[in-house]
């Protein structure tokens, strides 16, 4: 029998607005692990946060040929690395942290952030925070709630 994967993607996106005061602290507050609908493997559980919604989380799922993270089986191993998209987004990540391999009945949170700018510089600056949350193995509803045995912050300076 092939041991289950359970991925979870939280997207945060907001612009320069919500960088200072109340608005930022909305962000803050926005949860890096929900807990998991009824039956979503094989499908990812996707948690969208956006300020626009005044940081209001918008569940949803998504194939996983969809989220942006390389999964793939290897010995008895689940390799987890996440893509970094879109190429032209700041901050710039010239060396990666590697992959994270997965025993059953582990799982790890991975957390990338974003700025971007647009095309003519006529608009404000955007940022994303995308954490993935994957397990590999059975799993509760609420594993997402708790200490991942693995973490890997990417986050960079977008300033």
């Amino acid at each position: 029998m092939e041991v289950p994967v359970t991925v979870q993607w939280v997207r945060t996106s907001w612009t320069k607005r919500s960088r200072g005061g109340e608005a930022a602290a909305r962000r803050n507050a926005v949860p890096v692990g929900f807990a998991l609908p009824d039956g979503v493997a094989p499908l990812a559980h996707t948690v969208t946060v956006r300020e626009r919604e005044d940081f209001t989380p918008v569940e949803g799922r998504a194939e996983l040929k969809n989220v942006d993270v390389q999964l793939r089986r290897v010995d008895g191993r689940l390799r987890v690395l996440p893509r970094v998209e879109p190429l032209f987004g700041l901050p710039p990540r010239p060396r990666r942290p590697p992959a994270v391999r997965l025993v059953p009945g582990q799982w790890v949170r991975w957390q990338l952030n974003y700025r971007f700018s647009s095309a003519a510089g006529m608009q404000d600056w955007s940022y994303w925070l995308d954490t993935f949350n994957i397990a590999y193995g059975p799993v509760t509803a609420d594993v997402f709630l708790g200490t991942p045995d693995f973490h890997v912050d990417e986050q960079g300076p977008v300033r």
